[in-house]
C-alpha cells in the first residue's frame, strides 16, 4: 500500500504569497503543468490554495481581473491537509468526501507537496470505487 510521501518524495511544490495576482500564479501553473497553487507565508505556513478552479470561478465568472486580484481575496483560505504517512486510499477518500482535487501535504507541520486526484490511477482508484459501491448498497 502506497504512502503519500511516497508521492510528494521529490516534489518541489509551487508556493506563492497571498499578496500574488492571480495572472501570476496562472503563469506559474502553466508553465509547470500543475493545477494549484499553494498559498505561503513567511517561513513556508500555508495560509491557502488556488485552482484552477477557482481562477474559473473566483475570477473569470465574477468578472474579476487577473492581473490585479491577488490570490488572498480568491484562495480557499486554511486548506484542509493530510500527513505524508497516510495512504493514498486515505487521501481519495478525502478529496471525494470534501469535494475536491487537491490535497496538501505535510510532514511534521511543514508542507512537503500537494497530491491531486490524477496523480492516483488504476488499483488506488478501482478500490476507491469498488468502496463506494459496498458503501452505495447498505
Amino acid at each position: 500500500m502506497r504512502h503519500l510521501s511516497d508521492i510528494v518524495r521529490d516534489q518541489k511544490p509551487l508556493t506563492l504569497p497571498p499578496s500574488a495576482t492571480v495572472k501570476e500564479a496562472c503563469q506559474h501553473m502553466n508553465d509547470r503543468h500543475l493545477g494549484a497553487v499553494l498559498v505561503t507565508e513567511k517561513h513556508g505556513r500555508l495560509v491557502g490554495i488556488f485552482t484552477g478552479r477557482d481562477a474559473v470561478c473566483r475570477v473569470l465568472a465574477a468578472g474579476k481581473s487577473a492581473a490585479t486580484t491577488t490570490l488572498k481575496d480568491v484562495m480557499t483560505p486554511a486548506p484542509v491537509t493530510m500527513p505524508s504517512d497516510k495512504t493514498v486510499i486515505d487521501a481519495l477518500r478525502l478529496m471525494w468526501d470534501g469535494g475536491f482535487r487537491h490535497v496538501p501535504v505535510i510532514h511534521e507541520d511543514k508542507l512537503v507537496g500537494v497530491v491531486s486526484r490524477g496523480d492516483f490511477k488504476g488499483l488506488e482508484q478501482s478500490r476507491l470505487e469498488e468502496e463506494r459501491e459496498l458503501w452505495e448498497k447498505l
